[in-house]
């Protein structure tokens, strides 16, 4: 019987909701969510029913007449909330692929009810009373590292969650804390609501003509889904990006990107109330508990540690790259004044203008690409480089419901024939799943009672769709967001230890993204392209010429680039720093944020905030700047694979055993500097860009 059964059987009782299937046992291959069955009435039940049953398992811990112990204390409460975990795992992964206005409702009903619960937990004083009893006898308790974290992390997270507080202090905690967790829900909801509200119908052939097949083709398909003649552009990367970048139609293009960059500016969907609503509750919560500001709170328990780091860091790749992103846009500019273009370019114009030049100086486009980037193959080359790397094989699994006939499911095993996981792939956009790509798990890694839960992991992308006569094939920074997910995928699949709260992808936000980032340089690697990139129709190997352009142009417009993306940080870090509640003019405080990384003319009446989900309902609150620190270390990781060979097993199996395996055993500064030697420097990721 598996650890998750047990759970389950240990937890019937009489007042549990009958014929409700997320609380009863899943007669299911490896225990997989039986989505068939479940239907939306079942949710609401089944997070009361979780919710209470998570309560007794607290009072239990509460009022168990023995003396605090590691065992009856720390990892009771690490193995409390089992089921509760089970109804969020799936309720929460599809409330962001297959959500409907229902869904999320639900979602509002059941999130001041989870709030409730954590804070009821964290603020439980005879609770913390027996927390800091075992954590203050850590030094005689003879643990071993995993356990030493498991105990340090659940004294902090109660600490940061509240417990010190007293009295009215931690009745505030508990306004605030509901307050945000509605209102970030509520921030996600209309930022989905804002994309899915605009679409743009093309009837007139003629402007459309020049676009390449691929992107005619999908704007058909997607006209023909929606009822309509001709071409419709919608706000979806795949509909909105190549439209913006193959297109010369001005007018188009600026009604286009004034659309999607208010998104969440007035009308029913703002959210320009909410984001100074949710900075200045973060603001509280950060002073009741003795911060300055949110970023002091959040950064104490990050790799880099303090904002003064993060802001230095983040300053130190401005200044490094700022001037050469601004002369990547003059030299853009004036290729376009070459080609005829008037004036100064807009942010509008500025895709298909570095398009044009990039086919220009490189010789290379997506359009010679994609063929060679057939969905299938790619998925099965990004399977190759597991296998070659780390011993994994995929086996399709059919037998394993899904929970949308888009998505489909694989057996993961190891080079012993072992399970590892059960992965699930979600490639394509709907009205109905949010933007972006992203990994998520219905279940983690654990051990109880000596056997061991494997992983339900999941990858979900918004990637090209096929058409009536062309597969799926992909933009090369389509291909580079796969291998970017599956790194995170990696993490968690091939993930070790005994609790699943620091287990797999449970470790520090900015060092979450180096097993995703380092995985983005094979891409761009001949020795590994030339394996598998063949074209889907003639089956002809990708040509040397075409792979060398591709090298070559792997760091086109690299310091634009990397200055957009610091941009984003510095927006991140100065909502989050703020010392006093901010009453001022959102627009205007974006501006300010923003001024230090202008490149490109900003246009009045367009925000990026708004819409900026990662900081304001993503979990990525100061935070964004992970992103740059994590390319730092995938750069810097990567490199040891370059001396050693991008396939070398003994690299690969150094960082599986101290980065992927070990999740958040330790500090992740430990865990890199036991992997690579030495600690990570920011060179690295600027001698990567290779700038001039």
């Amino acid at each position: 019987m598996s650890a998750l059964t047990m759970g389950l059987v240990g937890c019937q009782q009489s007042n549990m909701p009958a014929g409700n299937p997320l609380l009863e046992e899943w007669n299911t291959p490896y225990q997989t969510p039986p989505f068939s069955k479940i239907e939306l009435k079942h949710y609401e039940p089944a997070f009361d029913y979780a919710i209470e049953q998570n309560r007794a398992e607290i009072d239990a811990i509460i009022n168990n007449p023995e003396a605090p112990t590691f065992e009856n204390t720390i990892v009771a409460m690490e193995q409390s909330g089992e089921l509760l975990g089970r109804v969020s795992g799936v309720f929460f992964v599809l409330n962001n692929c297959v959500t409907s206005e229902e869904m999320q409702q639900v979602a509002l009903n059941v999130t001041p009810k989870l709030t409730a619960l954590s804070n009821d937990v964290s603020l439980n004083p005879e609770l913390f009373a027996r927390v800091k009893a075992v954590y203050d006898q850590r030094e005689t308790l003879n643990l071993d590292t995993e356990d030493r974290q498991l105990l340090e992390e659940t004294y902090k997270s109660f600490a940061r969650s509240g417990a010190l507080l007293e009295g009215e202090a931690q009745e505030l905690y508990r306004q605030y804390t509901t307050e945000l967790s509605n209102l970030t829900l509520q921030f996600g909801q209309n930022a989905l609501a804002a994309t899915n509200a605009f679409a743009l119908n093309i009837t007139d052939e003629a402007k459309v003509a020049e676009l390449p097949d691929f992107v005619k083709e999908g704007l058909a398909a997607e006209a023909e889904a929606r009822g309509q003649e001709g071409w419709t552009v919608t706000l979806q990367a795949p509909s909105y990006g190549p439209f913006m970048t193959y297109s010369s139609q001005r007018d188009l293009k600026e009604q286009l990107y004034k659309a999607y960059n208010t998104r969440g500016v007035g009308g029913e969907n703002d959210n320009m109330e909410n984001i100074r609503k949710i900075a200045n509750l973060r603001l509280q919560i950060a002073k009741l508990l003795g911060y300055e500001c949110y970023a002091d709170y959040v950064l104490e328990d990050r790799m880099a540690e303090s904002r003064t780091i993060v802001n230095d860091f983040l300053d130190e790749l401005c200044e490094a790259t700022l001037d050469y992103a601004k002369k990547d846009v003059a030299t853009v500019t004036a290729y376009a004044h070459e080609l005829g273009f008037e004036g100064e370019l807009m942010p509008w114009d500025w895709g298909y203008y570095n398009e044009k030049y990039k086919e220009a100086k490189y010789a290379i486009n997506d359009e010679q690409i994609k063929p060679y980037l057939q969905l299938e193959n790619v998925k099965d080359a990004v399977f190759m480089l597991a296998g070659k790397l780390y011993g994994l094989t995929f086996t399709p699994a059919p037998e394993i419901e899904t929970y949308h006939p888009e998505a489909t499911a694989y057996e993961v095993k190891g080079d012993d024939g072992e399970l590892l996981a059960i992965l699930y792939l979600d490639f394509f956009p709907r009205e109905s799943k949010r933007q972006g790509a992203w990994m998520t798990e219905f279940r983690g890694v654990s051990t109880k009672d000596g056997v061991e839960q494997r992983p339900l992991v999941q990858l979900v992308m918004n990637f090209t769709k096929p058409t009536a006569t062309t597969p799926s094939l992909l933009t090369f920074d389509e291909l580079t967001t796969f291998l970017h997910e599956f790194g995170h995928g990696l993490h968690g699949i091939l993930a070790k230890g005994k609790y699943e709260s620091i287990n797999g992808t449970s470790v520090k936000r900015d060092f979450v993204e180096l097993p995703s980032q380092i995985m983005e340089n094979w891409a761009t690697e001949k020795e590994y392209l030339d394996l598998w990139a063949k074209h889907y129709q003639t089956g002809e190997a990708m040509p040397a010429e075409l792979i060398e352009k591709l090298i070559a142009a792997k760091n086109y417009l690299a310091a634009y680039f990397n200055v957009r993306q610091l941009s984003f940080g510095m927006l991140d870090m100065a909502w989050h720093t703020i010392t006093t509640p901010y009453e001022g003019d959102v627009m205007a405080f974006e501006l300010e944020a923003l001024q230090p990384t202008k490149v490109v003319p900003i246009v009045d009446g367009c925000a990026m905030g708004p819409a900026f989900t990662h900081i304001f309902s993503g979990g990525y609150a100061t935070g964004y700047y992970g992103y740059k620190w994590a390319e730092v270390l995938a750069a810097d990781a990567f490199s040891y694979f370059k001396e050693q060979g991008i396939f070398s097993k003994e690299v690969a199996d150094k960082f599986r055993y101290e980065v992927l395996e070990k999740g958040g055993h330790q500090h992740p500064m430990e865990l890199y500097v036991n992997f690579r030697g030495h600690k990570p420097q920011t060179k690295a990721l600027i001698d990567q860009m290779n700038l001039e």
